[in-house]
């Protein structure tokens, strides 16, 4: 299994310039420290007026800024906003080959069907957003070939054109973000890799998604000029020299913190997010749902709450005191939430590995993380979990005490 960095360049409070600048500045440092550590790839979300949730509104600007800092890491956007309204398709080929040029071929390019918070900020019909995202991978690969360009389509019409620049690589490997069933099923039918998404979820639900994506994989009819079969899943990550020091991070409560923010800078259902947390697989309530509606954020607020993860959400959201030790020791027994010492990594690792899982996206960048914090779990998970992850071994030889 790969290991990648995956960032939203957060800053858990009240945004200004510096400490925008400080944000891009931090994340270009880890880039680097991941480059050197052997990390796969770097993959940068977009998301448009998220405030402190995330800065990634310029992915493609600020990728150009990781080619020129790093010198092997690959170099992932993660992805980009499929409708048209939001990304025009040529614009989308031309900045990811300018990307892959300056990076001397690493780019992996991932698309987003995105979500009802851009299409309402960019006008973009909820009804087109699926349609778009299906003709958008197919345009692609004509824009990036070497003869002239024309399409036209009941979606969008363009007249010849030559697109350029074009890619190093001949097709860069194309990926589909997804949260869903329906999200890796689209990207099999596509011939694309899939990006899956768990929050607070167990590895059962990366088994569900892994299997739907093979099933469309071997159905799909059309054909692409370079099939990806990458299956790779994004979570929250954060190792610790001990237990002790994974506690006193205060890791687990910073990926509560992703929990409680995201559904107002995101506008879905803070209620139908804890459905899915609560459901743990069950398959009651789907990451689609909570996306296709909104509430106030108050209608599932309850410090008492009969499920343990639930309970120490809401009382975040509240503004309670929180044990880190609770936060810990409830949070670990999540597969999808990563927290620990390089052993306990490694052990959850391993377990998302054996789901079918060959790319692990490491969100470490979160919450109320400190860079210095998040550098030192960078150099942990590079150092002391990476070589046994990445290795073509089928089983893994456990952690002895020397090696801790």
């Amino acid at each position: 299994m790969l290991v990648d960095m995956f960032s939203e360049m957060q800053r858990a409070q009240r945004w200004t310039a510096q400490g925008e600048l400080t944000v891009i500045n931090n994340a270009l440092e880890q880039a680097r420290l991941a480059d050197r550590l052997g990390y796969d790839c770097w993959w940068t979300v977009e998301h448009h007026g998220a405030d402190e949730f995330s800065l990634a509104s310029t992915p493609e600007m600020f990728n150009v800024a990781l080619a020129l800092n790093t010198q092997r890491i690959r170099i992932g956007h993660a992805g980009v906003l499929a409708p048209f309204k939001i990304n025009h398709p040529i614009r989308v080929a031309e900045r990811a080959a300018f990307v892959d040029l300056i990076s001397n071929g690493r780019l992996e390019l991932g698309l987003a069907r995105s979500s009802a918070v851009e299409w309402e900020r960019f006008g973009v019909a909820r009804e087109d957003a699926q349609p778009q995202f299906d003709e958008l991978p197919g345009m692609l690969e004509k824009m990036w070939a070497d003869e002239p360009f024309a399409w036209n389509s009941n979606l969008i019409s363009i007249p010849e054109l030559n697109v350029i620049p074009k890619p190093l690589q001949k097709f860069p490997r194309i990926w589909c973000t997804g949260m869903s069933e329906e999200g890796a099923r689209t990207a099999g039918r596509l011939g694309l890799g899939f990006l899956g998404t768990t929050v607070m979820e167990p590895v059962e639900k990366t088994r569900k998604l892994k299997a739907a994506f093979d099933r469309a994989r071997q159905e799909r009819q059309q054909p692409v000029a370079r099939e990806n079969s990458g299956f790779g899943l994004f979570t929250f990550v954060h190792c610790a020299a001990s237990r002790h020091e994974a506690i006193a991070s205060r890791a687990a409560e910073a990926a509560m913190w992703y929990v409680n923010t995201s559904p107002a800078k995101l506008k879905f259902s803070r209620s139908a997010l804890l459905d899915v947390i609560r459901a743990a697989g069950a398959g009651s309530t789907s990451w689609r749902q909570a996306h296709g509606k909104a509430d106030a954020g108050t209608e599932d607020c309850d410090p008492e709450d009969a499920h343990p993860v639930i309970r120490l959400i809401n009382r975040q959201y509240l503004n309670m005191p929180i044990d880190p030790e609770e936060a810990y020791e409830t949070l670990s027994s999540i597969d999808s939430v990563i927290i620990g010492d390089p052993e306990e990594c490694f052990l959850k690792m391993n377990k998302i590995r054996n789901s079918g899982v060959d790319r692990l996206l490491c969100l470490q960048q979160f919450g109320q993380l400190s860079h210095a914090q998040v550098c030192s779990s960078i150099q942990n998970i590079g150092e002391q979990v990476l070589p046994h992850v990445s290795s073509e071994a089928s089983t893994y030889r456990s952690f002895s005490n020397a090696e801790l």
